[in-house]
């Protein structure tokens, strides 16, 4: 019986701290999908020429009593799987939002081309100190002037994004306004 016991323990501890170094390694429990159609491949990449082309983006959060809240942001450019990186102030209010909801959304637009790419999922601090050091722009000492207490770096990570692009032929459903929509994780 003690065996038994024991053996279950070690079930129970083994699962505790996998879901511990989950928790804190990997935010994303999906996959990345690879099976995009074709129509789905051109989604992607004129939202990667979309957010490129704006350079700022809005981040909204959700504050504790539920209400949105949106943020002009720098943001660098997305990874191939579109996670995307920001740098904050660690004493911002978006900060203590995320803490409390991860949920969010990345919006970039194309004003001039008529179109915009919106990022739905969620955003996390990253605490992994070489992706820190990886993600830093040339002039952001003035905003930052003590980068190890005042520099502060999120990780967000969509599950799926919309878009509209009227000059490459993306412009959604015609009847319900429904954009693009693709679909990023399994």
């Amino acid at each position: 019986m003690p065996i038994l016991r024991n053996i279950i323990l070690l079930f129970f501890i083994s699962i505790f701290l996998s879901n511990c170094s989950n928790g804190k390694q990997n935010h994303h429990q999906n996959k990345w999908r690879q099976d995009f159609s074709p129509k789905e491949q051109k989604i992607l990449q004129v939202a990667r020429n979309i957010m490129s082309r704006a350079y700022f983006g809005s981040l909204i959060t959700i504050n504790k009593e539920g209400s949105a809240k949106a943020r002009l942001m720098e943001p660098f450019a997305p990874e191939k799987n579109f996670v995307i990186y920001l740098a904050t102030n660690p004493k911002s209010r978006k900060v203590h939002e995320i803490q409390h909801n991860h949920q969010a959304t990345l919006h970039y637009i194309d004003e001039p081309r008529t179109g915009y790419v919106s990022l739905y999922g969620k955003i996390f601090i990253e605490t992994n100190d070489s992706v820190i050091k990886a993600h830093w722009k040339k002039g952001w000492e003035k905003f930052y002037p003590h980068k190890n207490k005042d520099y502060l770096l999120l990780k967000f990570i969509p599950d799926y994004l919309e878009l509209i692009s009227i000059p490459d032929s993306l412009t959604g459903n015609t009847t319900n306004w429904q954009p693009e929509r693709v679909n990023l994780y399994k």
